[in-house]
């Protein structure tokens, strides 16, 4: 028999708690182990006992690993009662073949189930197997067996094991579907990011030149928001968010005050550009791009999404804090469960606030059409909505949505008139 080298007398330069019984169940090599960090110059180390590393698994089960002259002996009486026809000797050879052999495979068979099969899969195992036993009991006992033509027994027993096959056959090809899916998502999310990432350094080199400052060429806006309506309809909810987040951080959607002349954006003085919120210009328009959006549990915080067409938007559960939705067109949109901390859905005094107007220019001092046009919107469970958001969205969403405010509108009047 060969020596098997001794796992405590290794070489030093070979970590024994590299050795991962884990791996074996997965890949399933049940008669040799995996190294998580594999060394060729360690290959002389694959020989190392399989029952050395039960043991260390079971430490309180020993394994004896000197039963092959056993297990011989008992394969030479079984033969030679074969030989010579003498039944002692064959019923001595099969007992002693079982007791030497038994005891070597009993613990890799059990090893192999326990990690094959979590511990719910074989409870479910041995109660079908409870469950078949017991119907052949009741069978039994009620005398329903004696009565069966063997033949047919047979027969049933055949067309059963063919419908568990075929069960099996259901349940590999399932398995293999989710695991193609997963993979299929994954590939999916690499892709989308990756095209995120070609989108931002494409408007990157769009809205900056050489001297890094916004420039105001009317193509290249035009080129930045092409390509912004493109991706924001090839993307998933969380995508946009990015795409959103991106554009909103870079003042690229801001109304920025220009130089009338070289059409450059004007400095504050305190290393970021002023906005003008009449008469600025923005490097991107979103315009419709966000209508019939799905923007359900995204992260939208402190973007910039005023006068945005945002129709029938669904915005359930998404995080709106500090958000910008002045003049923003939120008509039958979905806020259920929309946290709305600090949103700014108008400018000036709550009580000259009114919603945009298309024919009529906004007055950022008194509020007048600087408003969010909330009408018909879902305000179902949003959060943290203060006092001033409450009275505003109850005088300009109307009869419908004012049954869906937090709070109630109770008091306050209906200053849309429908």
């Amino acid at each position: 028999m060969t020596n098997l080298p001794d796992p405590s007398k290794s070489s030093p330069n070979i970590d024994n708690s590299n050795y991962n019984l884990e791996a074996i169940s997965r890949k399933g090599q049940s008669s040799a182990f995996v190294m998580e960090e594999e060394n060729p110059e360690d290959q002389h180390l694959s020989t190392l006992s399989y029952f050395q590393l039960l043991n260390r698994q079971h430490p309180n089960k020993s394994v004896n690993t000197n039963r092959t002259p056993m297990t011989m002996s008992a394969i030479a009486f079984l033969i030679l009662g074969l030989a010579i026809d003498n039944i002692w000797l064959e019923m001595a050879g099969v007992i002693f073949c079982l007791i030497a052999s038994l005891p070597a495979i009993w613990l890799p068979v059990q090893l192999l189930i326990n990690q094959s099969l979590s511990s719910q899969q074989r409870s479910q195992f041995i109660a079908v197997s409870g469950v078949v036993a017991a119907l052949v009991g009741l069978a039994n006992i009620t005398g329903l067996i004696e009565g069966v033509d063997p033949g047919s027994l047979a027969e049933w027993t055949g067309a059963l094991g063919q419908i568990l096959i075929a069960i099996l056959a259901v349940y590999i090809a399932w398995q293999q579907y989710v695991i193609s899916k997963d993979l299929t998502i994954q590939q999916n999310t690499i892709t989308q990011q990756q095209t995120i990432d070609t989108y931002f350094q494409g408007i990157c080199d769009l809205a900056l030149d050489d001297e890094g400052l916004l420039e105001d060429w009317p193509q290249e806006r035009a080129f930045c928001e092409g390509r912004t309506a493109a991706i924001l309809t090839s993307v998933d909810p969380q995508g946009k968010a990015k795409v959103l987040r991106f554009l909103s951080q870079s003042r690229l959607l801001a109304p920025l005050k220009r130089d009338r002349h070289l059409g450059r954006p004007i400095l504050d003085g305190n290393g970021g550009y002023q906005e003008d919120r009449l008469n600025g210009v923005r490097v991107i328009d979103l315009n419709v791009m966000l209508a019939g959006s799905d923007l359900s549990d995204t992260d939208l915080r402190w973007t910039e999404l005023s006068e945005a067409n945002m129709v029938r938007a669904n915005l359930t559960r998404c995080d709106l804090v500090g958000a910008n939705l002045s003049r923003t067109i939120l008509y039958e949109a979905n806020l259920a469960g929309a946290d709305l901390r600090g949103v700014r859905l108008f400018y000036g005094s709550l009580e000259t606030a009114t919603p945009r107007s298309r024919g009529e220019l906004p007055n950022y001092q008194t509020g007048e059409n600087t408003g969010a046009v909330v009408e018909k919107a879902n305000f179902t469970g949003v959060q943290r909505l203060d006092e001033d958001q409450r009275r505003y969205c109850c005088y300009w969403c109307g009869e419908h949505s004012r049954k869906t405010i937090p709070g109630g509108c109770e008091g306050i009047p209906n200053k849309l008139g429908r």
